[in-house]
Formats: C-alpha cells, sequence, structure tokens
C-alpha cells in the first residue's frame, strides 16, 4: 500500500513539474503581453499539471480507458471554468490598470489627477492612494512656488524703488556739491552718510538672505540665558524707541536658557523690536516676554500697530513682503521678517504672527537647552 502511494505522488509530481516547466517558459514568452493572457496561462497550468499528473497515474494504474476518459473530461470541463475565470479578473485588472494609467497621464499633463472610482486589486488600489498623496504634495510644492516666485517679483520691483529713490537722492546731492550751489556742504555730507548706510544696511540684509536660502547659514551656538539676549537687544532698540517715544518693556522675561548662536539670534530680536517700534505710534508700547513651554522657549514681541489684515498673516514672514503703510522710507527692503523666520528656523525653530487687541504678537519658538 505504502509503495503505490510512493508510485502515485511520484507520477502526480513528474506530469505537474512538466506542465510547471512548460507553464514558466511561456509565462517568459509572455511577460510582455497583456496581464489578461498570463491569468490565462497560470489557470491553464494548474488544469494542465492536474490532468498530466491524473493521467500518468491512470497509465501506471493501468486503470480502463473510460475510467480515463471520465478523469479527462473532468480536467477539461475545470479547465474551460478556470480560463473564464481567469479571462474575467484579467479584464478587470486591465481596466483597472487603463484607467490609473489615463488618471496618470493627466497627472503629468495639467497637474491633477482624479483616481479611478474603484480598483480591482489591493496593489492597484495601494498605488492609487500613493497617487493621490504624491498628487497633493505636488500641488503644495506648485502652490508655494507660485507664491515664492510672486514675493521674488514683488522683492525686485520693492528693492528696484527702494535703490532707485536713495541713489537719485546721491546724485542730486552730489552735482548739488560739485556746482558749489550749497553753502554748507555739511548738510549734504550729513545726509549722504545716511544715504550710504541705508545702502549698506539693504546690501547686507540681501547677503544674510541669500545665505539662509541657500542652506550656507553657519552656526557657532553656544548656551545662554534668553534674559541677557532680551536684555541686549532691548538696550540696542532704546535709542530708537525714545526718538519715535515708544515705551520698550521686558518685565515679562524669563531667566531660561537657550542653545543659540547670540550673534544671528540678537539680529533676529533687533529686527522684531525695530519693526514693532516703527510700526506702533508715538506714546505706544513695545512689550517683550520669554518663557518655557515644555521643551521650547517661547519669545514674544509684542507691539500696538492695530493689527495685521487677516489675509496679509500669512505672508508677513514672506520674502519682500511689506503692508501697504510701509511702502516708503524708511520701511526698508521687507527683508528683515524673512530673515528672523531663517535664522530661527536655522536653529530648528519657528516663526508665528497673531493679532491682539490693539496690535499684533510675534512669537518665537527655539528649542530649551537641556
Amino acid at each position: 500500500m505504502l509503495r503505490d502511494t510512493l508510485l502515485i505522488i511520484l507520477y502526480a509530481a513528474v506530469g505537474a513539474a512538466a506542465a510547471g516547466l512548460l507553464g514558466t517558459a511561456a509565462l517568459r514568452l509572455l511577460r510582455d503581453r497583456s496581464v489578461t493572457l498570463s491569468l490565462a496561462v497560470v489557470a491553464g497550468v494548474t488544469v494542465a499539471a492536474m490532468l498530466a499528473g491524473t493521467m500518468l497515474v491512470c497509465w501506471a494504474m493501468l486503470l480502463s480507458d473510460h475510467d480515463l476518459w471520465v478523469v479527462t473530461m473532468v480536467c477539461l470541463i475545470s479547465a474551460i471554468v478556470s480560463l473564464l475565470v481567469a479571462f474575467v479578473l484579467g479584464r478587470s485588472v486591465v481596466q483597472g490598470s487603463r484607467a490609473l494609467a489615463a488618471a496618470t497621464r493627466a497627472l503629468g499633463d495639467d497637474g491633477t489627477f482624479t483616481p479611478p472610482p474603484s480598483a480591482p486589486t489591493a496593489e492597484l488600489a495601494a498605488l492609487t492612494r500613493e497617487l493621490t498623496e504624491t498628487s497633493a504634495k505636488l500641488a503644495a510644492s506648485r502652490e508655494r512656488e507660485r507664491a515664492l516666485e510672486e514675493s521674488r517679483r514683488e522683492l525686485v520691483a520693492w528693492i528696484s524703488h527702494d535703490l532707485r529713490t536713495p541713489l537719485a537722492g546721491l546724485q542730486a546731492m552730489t552735482e548739488a556739491l560739485e556746482d558749489g550751489m550749497v553753502s554748507d556742504p555739511s548738510v549734504y555730507h550729513a545726509r549722504i552718510r545716511a544715504e550710504v548706510e541705508r545702502l549698506g544696511e539693504m546690501v547686507s540684509d540681501l547677503f544674510e538672505l541669500s545665505r539662509i536660502q541657500a542652506g550656507v547659514l553657519a552656526l557657532n551656538t553656544a548656551r545662554m540665558s534668553v534674559y541677557d539676549l532680551v536684555g541686549d537687544a532691548i538696550a540696542g532698540a532704546g535709542a530708537l524707541a525714545r526718538e519715535r517715544g515708544v515705551r520698550l518693556v521686558g518685565d515679562g522675561v524669563e531667566p531660561v536658557p537657550v542653545e543659540v548662536d547670540g550673534r544671528e539670534m540678537s539680529r533676529v530680536l533687533a529686527n522684531l523690536l525695530v519693526n514693532a517700534i516703527h510700526r506702533t505710534p508715538a506714546d505706544g508700547t513695545v512689550a517683550v516676554s520669554a518663557r518655557r513651554e515644555e521643551d521650547s522657549v517661547v519669545v514674544s514681541v509684542t507691539d500696538e500697530c492695530g493689527g495685521i489684515a487677516p489675509e496679509d498673516l500669512p505672508r508677513v514672514f514672506d520674502t519682500g513682503w511689506r503692508g501697504t503703510d510701509a511702502r516708503t522710507p524708511p520701511a526698508g527692503a521687507g527683508l528683515g521678517l524673512a530673515i528672523v523666520r531663517g535664522i530661527v528656523e536655522a536653529h530648528q525653530g519657528d516663526a508665528a504672527v497673531c493679532n491682539v487687541p490693539g496690535g499684533c504678537r510675534f512669537d518665537i519658538r527655539l528649542p530649551a537647552a537641556a
């Protein structure tokens, strides 16, 4: 009995192996054809393997012709049913693939991706989800690129205006000095010096911003107290505040430690304070605070500018952006807040702005020192 069982297994294995080898060869020849044909080959190989093994076993066992005919008919019917099922599945997969290909082609042509209503297999469904996510990322990237290009155009326009104005004034003053039409040259010398300093600050801001955007801003970080940073920034901006009649308040500053580049972070605070002082009317107040929130240190600068239009809030830190009331000197080139965001992000932090009663608040969030 054991011998017969082993013989049946042997003959069945030989027949199935022969059918499998033929099927593998057929699949290699048809690898560039439709998946429907490949599924039909797989179904045919399955039935052929069963039929070959059965016929070899029947031949070895010397079964009657009637029994062999019965087995053959059963295998033939099974083959027909298997081929029909493979055809239906293959056609469904092909249609799903074509629909996905058409949607992907639209993504390449006009940037829009409309996923097919359904996917015949889990793999195609997963691919559809991946393409949908990729389409969303591409749309967000295009939107960022559009906003960046718009800000660059605005920056070029504003920089051109801000350069043209002092250059025209410098030319007029130098011509007046050359013609001897000035009774007190020292007045013009002072004005020329002031304009040159302003142009130098603008060029410095452009250079700093170019380093930030190129990712080559080198930071020399050290552990220091926010209290000292804010105190130095308030002292540096005190003269401008007194000149414009603005009160500087720094009572809400906690002595929490941070790991930052002192020079760059001083520039951040100076930009924020100067911006707040320029926007705050006389007899107004600019308040500075610093506090620890979990693993972060938040430095806030609050002014009394009257608030920023809600539609402008997302653009405040864009390169070259300035409010409509800031397009005349001495507002600068609209680079200060872009530099603030770039330096803060280089420290693995983030910058944000929100409206508060009577003005707005700029928040700088930095990682707290261990």
